[in-house]
């Protein structure tokens, strides 16, 4: 019989209100309960859960790639006959750059009139979209390095994985992606339980491909007006693709959490779990020593 894997998104719109913290307090509640852990930080653009567990990224378990448009120019007409077609059937503006430019949803593809079209890589997302219209198949696809994903052994009971991205990359949800794969990957390897995802701030697509097949998240926020608006994000992001959904809500004793409150009850939710601010949490964030940390109010956690 396949043990069957559960998969926990910690999230939250707010950048800085202790997501990676609560991910790694889970992680370690949990592997005092006798479970095994993967730690997945698929915040790939600035990762840091190996930072808080005073951990080093070292020799990459694997890669990432993506496939960016490349030119031949030999055969790219510049879709001037095609434009002069248009215009002449259909008695619409002579249309001066190609139909690639025209698809890219990105506007990663410039073309000066009379020139040929230029790609811009650090716009492109890699769907190809511009490769299948090209009426001339003037348009090829290179492989190129995006990203690599790690792997650290913490304790027996927990591991983490840590996918990252080449530095100015436009989009990168795919790196998401395979940094999950890995994870799952890893989980059935060491015989886990469960596996903690654990996203980057905000309410973009890497996002919601790290909350994308989850079976419950939890958002972390703050009592701030700032924590409590992108907080109404996170929560109408996990409706709209219908994942359950709880808060944490961190330094619960600073501020006024009266607007937290009435959020939660907007949506029809609950707070899980009030945290108080902590000197002694504080200290050891700020020099790398969350590994088996705990707070109370984490380790009575039910993810049932």
């Amino acid at each position: 019989m396949i043990k069957k894997i559960d998969k926990i998104a910690i999230t939250g719109g707010k950048g800085g209100t202790g997501k990676s913290t609560i991910s790694i307090l889970l992680a370690n509640s949990l592997t005092r309960q006798g479970r095994k852990v993967i730690l997945c930080d698929c915040d790939v653009e600035c990762p840091n859960d190996y930072l808080l567990l005073g951990e080093k990224l070292t020799k990459p378990l694997a890669k990432t790639f993506a496939e960016f448009p490349k030119l031949d120019k030999k055969k790219c007409d510049k879709c001037v006959s095609l434009n002069e077609e248009e215009h002449a059937s259909k008695k619409t503006p002579l249309v001066r750059s190609g139909i690639c430019v025209r698809t890219c949803r990105n506007n990663a593809i410039f073309q000066a009139p009379g020139e040929y079209p230029v790609f811009i890589k650090d716009l492109c997302s890699a769907c190809g979209a511009c490769q299948i219209v090209c009426p001339k198949k003037a348009i090829f696809t290179q492989k190129e390095t995006t990203g690599k994903i790690f792997s650290n052994k913490i304790n027996s009971q927990l591991w983490l994985v840590t996918g990252k991205a080449k530095p100015r990359l436009e989009e990168t949800s795919p790196i998401v992606k395979q940094t999950k794969k890995i994870a799952l990957k890893l989980a059935k390897k060491v015989g886990a339980d469960l596996i903690l995802f654990d996203t980057a701030a905000g309410t973009h697509c890497s996002v919601i491909s790290a909350l994308l097949g989850c079976r419950t998240a939890y958002a972390v926020t703050e009592p701030t007006p700032m924590g409590n608006y992108d907080l109404n994000l996170i929560l109408d992001l996990c409706q709209k693709i219908k994942l359950p959904v709880k808060i944490i809500l961190n330094q619960a004793n600073l501020g006024d959490k009266k607007e937290i409150q009435k959020t939660a009850q907007k949506f029809g939710i609950k707070i899980e779990k009030g945290i108080p601010y902590s000197e002694k949490l504080v200290k050891a964030y700020s020099k790398g020593l969350l590994a088996e940390f705990k707070i109370p109010e984490i380790e009575s956690i039910s993810l049932k």
